[in-house]
């Protein structure tokens, strides 16, 4: 069990880590591009959400580090689509079609990353359909693109005060050293794959739930983070109740990138309904928190508590709406 010093510095270590540092810089570009929560078409979910008669065209991009794309190419590219594909799960919704940059010195270089965007469009069954490229560049960039269509959202701005904090990861997997990216779906059945992405349509589509994310970089305490500040709520992470694979350190787990890994933020008549959709499909899901009224992200153990991050005091992401309205409902 942690002390209250360890779990303060625990919380100093998470606030000035990598992965949360990262997001924070979205915040000069929304500010540079004068963009919020508060736009017409919401700036901070996963997808940009685009009404769409009885539904929702559902647009997002990923760019990936240089270092990972070099070190990992195959990889990088079946996150291409995985991490795409992703997202459009976390705003409730299913993937359409993927297009994608690249950039590297020769063909030889691009081969391994159009290999594992290659394996990953055709695992999860959603197809590459065009995109930029240029072989003659001084090193390897990538980046991915995606559509998809939500008939009902779940979103980073509906977590509402009285809500409980559900996290559902995939821990049927490894880490894909050196970087913190769990991996739990290369040399997984393709039919299981998309079967599990379908719990999250299913959530949105059955009422259970109006907001959730995708625990991306920065893990489950800077997803966490983003979901709060988009929101405008507090969120308070018991860092027991995580689901944590056997043997991986706390610290490092707080900050992983799973290959399925969502926060919902849930009523609590409606918590034992949605863990029972992803614990059916062998998928680790708990109750880790609670949203309540306020400005601060929190972690917790049974002897004391400590704040990762004050929204009074500085944003994360930059993209809460700017004045205060009701939650608004998802049609």
């Amino acid at each position: 069990m942690l002390t209250d010093a360890a779990l303060t510095s625990l919380a100093e270590r998470l606030r000035q880590s990598r992965g949360i540092a990262a997001k924070a810089d979205i915040a000069a570009v929304a500010a540079a591009l004068d963009l919020s929560g508060s736009d017409a078409i919401s700036v901070g979910d996963d997808c940009a959400a685009i009404p769409d008669g009885d539904g929702y065209t559902l647009f997002a991009i990923e760019g990936f580090m240089n270092e990972f794309v070099a070190a990992d190419p195959w990889f990088a590219g079946w996150c291409g689509a995985m991490v795409n594909i992703s997202d459009v799960a976390a705003m409730g919704g299913r993937p359409t079609a993927i297009v994608n940059a690249i950039w590297s010195n020769g063909a030889d270089n691009a081969a391994p990353i159009l290999e594992g965007l290659k394996a990953a469009a055709k695992t999860f069954g959603v197809p590459v359909i065009g995109g930029h490229t240029n072989v003659r560049s001084s090193q390897s960039q990538f980046a991915v693109a995606i559509l998809g269509r939500a008939r009902r959202l779940l979103t980073s701005f509906d977590a509402r005060p009285g809500d409980k904090l559900i996290a559902a990861i995939d821990l049927r997997g490894r880490y894909r050293e050196p970087f913190a990216n769990w991996e739990a779906a290369t040399d997984a059945p393709a039919e299981r794959l998309r079967g599990d992405l379908e719990i999250l349509p299913s959530i949105a589509e059955d009422g259970l739930a109006l907001a959730a994310k995708d625990i991306s970089q920065g893990g489950v305490v800077g997803t966490a983070a983003m979901l709060a500040e988009c929101s405008q709520v507090a969120i308070t992470l018991d860092v027991d109740a995580i689901p944590i694979p056997a043997g991986a350190p706390l610290e490092r787990w707080l900050l992983t990138f799973p290959s399925f890994g969502y926060l919902l933020s849930v009523k609590p008549e409606y918590v034992d309904e949605t863990l029972s959709r992803f614990q059916r499909r062998g998928i680790a899901a708990a109750d880790i928190g609670e949203v309540a009224t306020g400005a601060t992200v929190d972690i917790r153990t049974a002897s004391g508590r400590a704040t990762v991050w004050d929204f009074s005091e500085q944003p994360l992401i930059g993209c809460a709406p700017r004045q205060s309205s009701p939650q608004r409902s998802v049609a």
